[in-house]
């Protein structure tokens, strides 16, 4: 299975060090909530307070129209464009575009996380530099309501969506199945459907067709 460490390189998101105290990435949903909450204290007064358990650099853009749900926190130079529907349990980090019509849930975003058109990204880790393609969404749920597993491990969870590495790139249309990996530098072909996990430095085609990168 794809260990925490195999996947994100800590030193590109506030979150860090919470995370490199997990042996495998989906132990760390339980606690985002928490986490934003705590580091939410921590931060230098170049962030503003809008509301409770809700912080935004003053360098982020928000349009008007766009929802941010507590608890979150939105890192520097960041922007959230119209219509974005964060619900709750957000850690946005740096140079984040969250896009129109985006609705994040109990996630964390390594700096330079692309979510730009139409995703739905849920219960979800998403690491420095991945970048979902319009319309691309973690499912998080099971249709059978059974608990997820992750890569055949039962993960005591009925709700995990994705965990994307380092530079993931997930082509438009895509649904990444409850559960589902994509390791470091791997490519997704839009319109893709995928389940279980996707070696670091490949490119994903479809089920059975998984390719090394030439260019990894």
């Amino acid at each position: 299975m794809f260990k925490t460490v195999d996947l994100f390189d800590f030193e590109h998101s506030i979150a860090g060090l919470y995370l490199s105290a997990f042996e495998y990435p989906y132990q760390a949903l339980a606690g985002i909530t928490d986490l934003i909450k705590e580091i939410g204290k921590t931060l230098s007064d170049d962030y503003l307070k809008m509301g409770e358990n809700i912080w935004v650099h003053k360098s982020v853009v928000v349009a008007p129209t766009a929802f941010i749900g507590s608890p979150c926190i939105i890192g520097p130079n960041s922007e959230i464009r119209h219509c974005a529907f964060i619900r709750n349990s957000a850690l946005i980090g740096a140079n984040c575009v969250v896009g129109n019509s985006t609705e994040l849930k109990n996630v964390i975003l390594f700096d330079n996380v692309q979510v730009p058109h139409y995703n739905y990204v849920g219960d979800s880790i998403l690491g420095y530099k991945a970048h979902m393609g319009a319309g691309s969404i973690t499912s998080n749920v099971r249709s059978d309501g059974k608990n997820v597993k992750i890569e055949g491990v039962d993960s005591k969870l009925m709700k995990v969506g994705a965990m994307l590495g380092d530079r993931a790139e997930i082509g438009c249309g895509s649904v990444l199945n409850p559960g589902a990996i994509v390791g470091r530098n791997s490519i997704v072909y839009p319109l893709s459907s995928v389940r279980g996990s996707v070696p670091s430095n490949s490119i994903y085609k479809r089920e059975g067709e998984v390719v090394k990168r030439r260019d990894s």
